[in-house]
C-alpha cells in the first residue's frame, strides 16, 4: 500500500462492499476513478498526499451504485419532457385535463402522445366507446395514449384514420383492434401487436430529441443511485444517441442496449447480420451492444395476451379458452437464439406468462444443443408467473430470471392481472423458489411501463416485505417469496453489473473497480423494513466523480 497514492479518500462511513472477504468497511482511497484501497480509516493514511481530499462520510452508509437491469430509460425520460404524462391512477376526468392542456400548448395537426393510462381504465360496458371520449376532447387532431403496461394503447378517430384502420381492418396475428357493440366500427383500444403497427407509423422523435433523453434520463437516475441501466428495446435511434453521448464525453452511465428485433408474430428468422452490424457500429467505452431484445408474449392484464399454460377467466371479446398468444413458434426461437448464441450474443426473451416462460426454456435448450455452448446467459424477463416443473430448468440452463420487483405491491397492472387470472394470479414473481435452486435471478424496474418512476429503493423494500411500500403490517403478495436486505442488495448492484458484463469494473467496491458508489440518508439495515422505500441518496458517484448531490441538482 505504500506505493499506492490517492486523490480522494473517504473515511468514517459504514461501506457496504458487496465482497465477501470484506464486507463492511470505514474507509476508502480512490485514485483516478479507481479504487486503491479499502478498510480503517489509520489504515489509509499512508496513501494521503498533499493535494488528497478528504470526504468525511459522517458515519453514513456507502454502497455500490445501483445497476437497473431492465427498463426503458430514455423513452421514460422523453415521456417526461415531450409527452401528456398520464397518471396510472388517474381517471377519465383527469385525464381529459391533462390531453387538453396537452392541445393548448401543441401545433395545430400535430400528434399528441402520452400515456400511461391504468390497465382496467376501460373495463367498462361495451356501449362505452374510448375513441368517442378523446374525440370529445379533440378532433381533427391525432391523440394516441399507452397504456401502464406499454403493449396496449387507445387512439382518436384522427390518429385512425392517420393510421389507416377502420371498420374493414383486420386484426392483426397476435394482436386486437377492439370494436364497439356494432362488432365492426374500431372503438380506438388497440392491443397488443395492432399497438406495435400503430406506433410503427407515427412519427419518431428527432435525433436532439433522444439526446435530450440521455441527459434528462441521467439526472433521474442519478437521483435514485442508479449508475448502470439495461434499456431493454433499444431501437438504433436510441443506440446512436447513446453512442454519440459516450463519444461526447457525456455519458456517466454504464449502458447495457438489448437491440430491439421485429415485433409481434413472426415465423421468419432474425436479420443477424444487420444485428451484428449495429452491435459493431454503436458499441463504444461504456456502450455494450452484445444484447437482443425478442418479445415471445404480451402482458397477463384484462388485455390477455400473455401466454398461459391456463385460459384466462372469461372476458368479453375472448374465447372462453383463450390463453393469450406467443409472438414467435418454439423451431423458430431456437433457431434464432442459437444462431444468436454462435454469434456471441445474450437474448432477452420477454416472457410474462408461463407458457412462453416453458417456450423460451425449451427453445434455449435446444439452442444450446444446436451451438454447442451454454456460457451466455440469456434472460427471461417479466418471468412472473413460471410452472413449478419449469423452476429448476433456469439454473440447468444458466438462465436468469429477469423479475420486475417494483410492481409487486398493490398496484392498478397488478388488479388487472388478478382480474384477468383469478386468484392464481396473486401467485406472482416466485424469487425464492427460483433462488432456491439457485437460478440467477435479475431485478429491474421496466420503467416507464407498470411503473411510475425507476425508483429502485420502492422495488428493494418490497423484495424484502411483499407489502406495499411504508406498511408495517397488511396484505402481501405471496409472502412466502420474500427474500432479506442483502440478497436484495446483491441482485441490485453485483448481479446486475455481471449481466451488463461489467462486473470486472463495478458492482462492487473493492481495490481495483471503477469508483461507483451511492451515499444514503439512512443505514439500510439499523432501520424497519418499511422504511427502506423512502431511502434518499445524498450523492451519487460516477467513476469517481460526484455526479449527483442531494440539494444542488
Amino acid at each position: 500500500m505504500t506505493n499506492l497514492t490517492a486523490d480522494t479518500v473517504f473515511i468514517n462511513g459504514r461501506i457496504h462492499t458487496m465482497d465477501r472477504e470484506q464486507p463492511v468497511v470505514e474507509a476508502m482511497a480512490v485514485e483516478n476513478g479507481r479504487i486503491v484501497a479499502i478498510g480503517a480509516s489509520a489504515d489509509l493514511d499512508a496513501l494521503i498526499k498533499s493535494d488528497t481530499k478528504r470526504v468525511d462520510l459522517n458515519d453514513r452508509m456507502v454502497m455500490p451504485g445501483i445497476i437497473d437491469a431492465h427498463c426503458h430509460p430514455v423513452k421514460g425520460a422523453i415521456a417526461t419532457l415531450f409527452t401528456a404524462r398520464i397518471g396510472f391512477t388517474d381517471d377519465l376526468d383527469t385525464i381529459t385535463e391533462i390531453v387538453s392542456r396537452s392541445v393548448k400548448n401543441s401545433k395545430s395537426r400535430e400528434w399528441i402522445i402520452g400515456g400511461r393510462w391504468g390497465s382496467g381504465l376501460f373495463d367498462r360496458p361495451s356501449d362505452f366507446s374510448p375513441r368517442d371520449w378523446l374525440d370529445n376532447i379533440v378532433s381533427g387532431q391525432p391523440v394516441y395514449l399507452r397504456d401502464d403496461s406499454g403493449h396496449n394503447g387507445v387512439a382518436n378517430s384522427s390518429a385512425l384514420a392517420a393510421l389507416g384502420i377502420d371498420r374493414d381492418t383486420p386484426d392483426p396475428a397476435g394482436g386486437r383492434i377492439v370494436r364497439e357493440a356494432d362488432g365492426v366500427t374500431p372503438n380506438g383500444l388497440l392491443l397488443e401487436q395492432a399497438d406495435v403497427e400503430a406506433r410503427a407509423r407515427i412519427p419518431d422523435w428527432t435525433a436532439e430529441q433522444y439526446r435530450a433523453g440521455v441527459r434528462e434520463m441521467m439526472r433521474i437516475a442519478h437521483g435514485f443511485g442508479v449508475v448502470g441501466v439495461n434499456d431493454a428495446d433499444a431501437s438504433e435511434a436510441l443506440l446512436k444517441a447513446y453512442h454519440s453521448a459516450d463519444q461526447d464525453g457525456e455519458l456517466k452511465v454504464y449502458v447495457a442496449a438489448s437491440i430491439t428485433t421485429p415485433y409481434g408474430a413472426r415465423s421468419k428468422p432474425l436479420d443477424y447480420d444487420q444485428l451484428e452490424l449495429l452491435r459493431d457500429t454503436y458499441a463504444s467505452e461504456r456502450v455494450e451492444t452484445r444484447f437482443v431484445k425478442i418479445y415471445e408474449d404480451g402482458v397477463p392484464t384484462t388485455a390477455r395476451t400473455a401466454a398461459m399454460l391456463k385460459p384466462y377467466l372469461p372476458g368479453e371479446g375472448f374465447d372462453a379458452d383463450h390463453d393469450g398468444w406467443l409472438h414467435v413458434d418454439e423451431t423458430t426461437l431456437t433457431n434464432d437464439i442459437a444462431e444468436l448464441e454462435s454469434r456471441g450474443f445474450t437474448v432477452k426473451i420477454h416472457t410474462a406468462g408461463d407458457r412462453s416462460v416453458r417456450v423460451a426454456l425449451n427453445a434455449i435448450e435446444r439452442a444450446h444443443e444446436i451451438s454447442g455452448r451454454n456460457d451466455l446467459r440469456h434472460e427471461l424477463a417479466h418471468a412472473g408467473f413460471v410452472d413449478e416443473t419449469d423452476i429448476p430448468r433456469f439454473a440447468s440452463l444458466n438462465t436468469v430470471a429477469d423479475l420486475s420487483p417494483y410492481i409487486w405491491y398493490p398496484s392498478p397492472i397488478n388488479d388487472s392481472v388478478v382480474n384477468a387470472l383469478g386468484e392464481r394470479g396473486r401467485q406472482y414473481w416466485p424469487i425464492r423458489d427460483l433462488l432456491d435452486t439457485n437460478a440467477p435471478v435479475l431485478t429491474g424496474s421496466d420503467w416507464p411501463a407498470a411503473v411510475a418512476s425507476m425508483d429502485p429503493w420502492i422495488g428493494i423494500e418490497t423484495m424484502v416485505t411483499r407489502r406495499s411500500p411504508g406498511e408495517k403490517s397488511g396484505p402481501k403478495l405471496w409472502g412466502e417469496q420474500a427474500i432479506n436486505l442483502e440478497r436484495v442488495l446483491s441482485m441490485f448492484t453485483l448481479d446486475s453489473a455481471r449481466a451488463l458484463k461489467r462486473d470486472h469494473q463495478t458492482g462492487s467496491l473493492i481495490q481495483g473497480k471503477s469508483a461507483d458508489f451511492i451515499v444514503l440518508d439512512r443505514n439500510l439495515f439499523a432501520i424497519e423494513s418499511c422504511e427502506i422505500a423512502a431511502t434518499q441518496v445524498l450523492e451519487t458517484w460516477f467513476e469517481g466523480d460526484c455526479v449527483f448531490r442531494k440539494g444542488e441538482n
